[in-house]
């Protein structure tokens, strides 16, 4: 890899250093949105779930009306192959991602005859054991499948997460904890939400509303693993008040803990660093 490039692309069968033009002005996937992508970590010479990872991103293209192109071994062969250029202490964000490239008789509907891939590999560190957010409402809800494809990873639904980030930090916060249509709390503007609550941990249960994500997956395991009780359930934003500790998690950092909701402060907690923990053992004995 070239020297100060913290960027890999691969497309058409190559991998290039630098970020390499994949798209045209005319793509479908440029002018009306039909891109589907994905997000893994590769961190201390590991790649966990890449598997689940790869599969996803195939599902969601499925979901935008896409013909996924690339199997999930390849796409796996593909990464472990991209990723030998960087140190293995580098922390990388991979982005395998799918977009439409032609439109049916009305342009809208994307073609099933040929589909743009490429993955991105990115240079992102993974946010150090004391990072923390703040939370606040927002007025921005997450939609339902009758609205939008929730049911995919997919680049449309962001600028509504963007909406949301923006309003919490012109209030002094960095991220929105969000509600579904139903007024229930769903996740954050970027991640899945837990709180605890006299030693039992909590998240909202999937309701079609939002990604139940593979580190949040994750996590869950390993809780009940280690015999901590995790449950599924509706939850309010009367709850979180009401919750002893509260912490986010998602691919790019995995676990964050959150110290506060609105006025609601909290201590981080001994589950989000036993999550963490956790999290870690696991990914190196999955080696």
């Amino acid at each position: 890899m070239a020297v100060g490039t913290n960027i890999r692309t691969y497309f058409n069968g190559s991998w290039y250093d630098g970020d390499a033009p994949i798209i045209r002005a005319a793509d479908h996937g440029a002018w009306l949105g039909s891109n589907a992508f994905d997000g893994a970590r590769f961190f201390d010479g590991m790649v966990p779930d890449l598997d689940k990872h790869c599969a996803r991103v195939n599902q969601s293209a499925k979901a935008l009306m896409l013909k996924p192109t690339v199997a999930v071994g390849e796409m796996i062969d593909i990464i472990r192959e991209g990723v030998k250029a960087y140190n293995q202490r580098s922390a990388v964000y991979i982005r395998p991602m799918y977009w439409g490239i032609g439109g049916d008789i009305t342009a809208i509907v994307p073609s099933q005859d040929e589909t743009g891939f490429a993955i991105c590999l990115e240079q992102i560190p993974l946010a150090g054991p004391d990072t923390s957010v703040t939370l606040t409402r927002t007025r921005f809800r997450r939609p339902v499948l009758e609205d939008a494809v929730v049911n995919a990873k997919a680049g449309c639904l962001y600028p509504n997460n963007a909406r949301m980030l923006s309003e919490a930090r012109s209030k002094g916060f960095s991220n929105a904890l969000v509600a579904d249509a139903m007024g229930n709390v769903a996740e954050t503007a970027t991640a899945n939400i837990f709180m605890v609550r006299d030693g039992e941990v909590f998240t909202p249960i999937p309701n079609g509303t939002f990604l139940a994500g593979i580190t949040r997956s994750r996590h869950i395991c390993n809780l009940q693993a280690n015999g901590v009780s995790v449950q599924e359930t509706v939850l309010s934003f009367d709850d979180f008040v009401r919750a002893d500790e509260v912490f986010m998690t998602g691919n790019m950092n995995k676990v964050t803990p959150v110290t506060a909701f609105d006025d609601r402060k909290y201590e981080v907690g001994p589950i989000a660093r036993q999550v963490r923990e956790m999290y870690w053992d696991w990914a190196r004995s999955s080696v």
